[in-house]
């Protein structure tokens, strides 16, 4: 029987080095961190059960983001993920730290507007930084639908803000 090490440690290299990203593509695509953390936690125990099929492959982080999107999509079908409307909206303000949590706010309500299938392609190809090429191996579409639709995301993004500010 081989010494089960080196295969821990790679795997735990790899982990330590995407959990945040992992995390972060989750929220971007609208869990709360909570959750974009249960779901990366069990998308990296899948991939550990199976970690020398997962580092044999030809891209090992399309095929990790592929079982986070296939982990995501399973925990949005055990609930209802309906909006809780609230009767406020909170106040703005922008100043030093704010700052930063404005954009991060106005991103995600950007993305939130769009589709699942468009929001997909943004958070892939610009959240996680894959290529278009592992966008495609992620969301198992061709390539030139990853170009298609991160064209028609970014239109979206740019005419609803056109509309917001006549607004």
């Amino acid at each position: 029987m081989s010494d089960p090490r080196p295969r821990d440690e790679d795997f735990d290299s790899y982990m330590r080095a995407r959990w945040g990203d992992l995390v972060r593509t989750l929220v971007s695509m609208g869990c709360e961190p909570h959750e974009a953390e249960d779901v990366a936690q069990t998308a990296l125990t899948r991939c550990y059960r199976s970690w020398d099929k997962v580092r044999a492959a030809t891209d090992v982080d399309a095929y990790v983001y592929r079982t986070l999107f296939n982990c995501w999509a399973a925990s949005r079908k055990r609930r209802w993920w309906g909006e809780q409307p609230t009767e406020t909206l909170p106040e703005r303000t922008v100043s030093g730290v704010a700052e930063g949590v404005v954009t991060r706010n106005s991103i995600n309500g950007a993305l939130a507007r769009l589709t699942p299938d468009h929001r997909q392609v943004l958070v892939l190809r610009f959240g996680a930084d894959l290529t278009e090429a592992q966008t495609a191996e992620v969301l198992g579409i061709a390539v030139g639908t990853v170009k298609s639709r991160v064209s028609r995301a970014l239109a979206a993004i740019d005419s609803s803000d056109l509309s917001e500010e006549s607004a």
